[in-house]
């Protein structure tokens, strides 16, 4: 099985736009309900790094409290956006790097989502680094066995697999990993504030030494996931739609409570715990704090939760995206499961323990060329288009997309224009970026695709008949149980 298809169906001839794992997936496909999406999201929004994040709120004078709620409304605000990019996926069945060839070109796709796919692999690199650490604690506890980098190697090589045996597996691993995130969270909750409390600290009341502005928190927070904002569809293409549904709530509505619960509260969460551990312990990462605080099996139980918050994590938000884009690149050449290991590969040798040295710079330089990505896309699709998208345009190198030698050039302007407009003020990169992006791009088009059509609001699906032909063909898939 493959990020879109099961074996025995229908495999394209591969060209320079065309493959397996690229074509848009039909109704009949999507398999993921309302409760698998909203367990993929409580296993995403657990990234270590969250912990950070807090810690920087608590350590900049912000009270706990406010932290937790500031953090809560930048999650909802980026939910927001999330789900109108969302609406992509749910209504053609596209991946990212693929519908960026219609503002890009069939070739200039590959810069701004390449941008992406890079991302996502220093990301996997990030996540991979804090779970062999954990891994590493169990290691030394049972074997008295010390030495990260071997553990770092592994648990590469593991995610990799599991990540490339399909989308199915990655939601039954997040259905068993949310539980646990939930559980090491109130267990450190729990912990943490006992240990504030034998030092005479109240964890509600106490202010650090800094100064941070409540609008840098926000907006960092915003910036931290900008980049599964603009390619939200590599996952909506999965899950369920409401078929014949002209109404967005309606047809979109397995999605909402993922994005617009699930993630808010849940890092909202983690970035608490990591306020906390900052005010308790001095250190936001959660594997030292746990190796200080656990003992026994305890200490054991909670560094395999680490893990599988961080495996979770990977999958879904880290290795599948940057393999499509790899995909992308050369279809003639890459599949699925290579775009997966090249991802891997590329995470886990860009030194992540250094990115973790200055994530506050990383976060806001590449969250300022993404959102400007993102505010292109949403102008693109809404207000050109108007949801209507030539869908065997984007597979035709000498279709509407090709523009000037595949690359149309204005909008690759307008990216790096308002990316650069964004970095400079890079404090307030997102909410600069995006609409930014959003206005000069409507400024330098002006006029939207004519030929294009919708899928899931006629109950049509996208379906290749092969030599780069599509067709939209009824969908058999019933209206009556899609949020299960």
């Amino acid at each position: 099985m493959t990020v879109a298809r099961k074996a025995g169906d229908f495999s394209p001839e591969r060209t320079a736009l065309v493959e397996e794992a690229l074509l848009p997936t039909t109704l009949e496909q999507r398999s993921i309900g309302l409760w698998g999406y909203a367990w993929i999201f409580i296993g995403i929004a657990v990234i270590i790094a969250t912990y950070s994040l807090g810690a920087a709120g608590i350590g900049g004078g912000i009270g706990l409290g406010t932290v937790i709620l500031t953090i809560l409304a930048a999650n909802v605000v980026i939910g927001v956006v999330m789900t109108l990019t969302a609406d992509i996926g749910t209504e053609h069945g596209l991946s990212f790097a693929v519908y960026l060839r219609a503002p890009f070109g069939v070739h200039g796709t590959h810069l701004p989502s390449i941008s992406r796919g890079v991302v996502a692999s220093l990301w996997f690199g990030i996540q991979t680094y804090l779970g062999a650490l954990a891994i590493n604690g169990i290691s030394e506890y049972f074997l008295g066995f010390d030495n990260w980098p071997v553990w770092y190697v592994l648990f590469t090589i593991v995610q990799v697999i599991n990540t490339a045996l399909g989308i199915r597996a990655v939601e039954k691993l997040a259905a068993l990993a949310a539980p646990a995130i939930i559980a090491i969270s109130v267990w450190m909750y729990f912990t943490l504030d006992g240990v504030a409390q034998t030092k005479g600290v109240n964890i509600w009341t106490f202010r650090g030494a800094g100064e941070m502005s409540l609008a840098v928190l926000f907006i960092t927070n915003m910036g931290f996931w900008s980049t599964l904002a603009i390619d939200i569809p590599n996952l909506t293409r999965f899950v369920k739609a409401v078929p014949g549904e002209a109404r967005f709530l309606r047809r979109n509505r397995n999605i909402f409570l993922a994005q617009l619960v699930a993630l808010p509260v849940t890092q909202a969460l983690i970035a608490g715990i990591g306020a906390i551990s900052f005010i308790a312990a001095g250190n936001w990462n959660p594997v030292e704090v746990i190796q200080d605080q656990g003992q026994g099996l305890t200490l054991v139980v909670l560094l395999v939760l680490v893990v599988l918050a961080q495996w979770s994590t990977n999958n879904s938000a880290n290795l599948i995206p940057a393999a499509l884009t790899f995909v992308n690149l050369a279809p003639r050449l890459v599949n699925y499961r290579l775009g997966v290991v090249l991802a891997g590969i590329v995470g886990a040798l860009c030194f992540p323990w250094l990115i973790l040295n200055n994530l506050f710079v990383f976060l806001g330089y590449y969250g300022a060329f993404l959102s400007a990505i993102g505010g292109i896309v949403i102008a693109d699709y809404y207000v050109l288009r108007r949801r209507r998208v030539d869908v065997p345009g984007l597979y035709d190198p000498d279709g509407p997309f090709r523009y000037t030698a595949g690359f149309n050039l204005p909008a690759l302007a307008v990216w790096l224009v308002a990316g650069a407009v964004a970095a400079w003020f890079v404090s307030y990169a997102f909410v600069i970026g995006l609409p930014l992006g959003f206005v000069l791009y409507l400024i330098v088009m002006r006029r939207g695709d004519q030929g294009g059509a919708l899928a899931t609001t006629e109950n049509l699906s996208w379906v290749h008949t092969g030599g780069g032909r599509f067709e939209r063909r009824a969908s058999a898939t019933s209206t009556e149980r899609e949020d299960q």
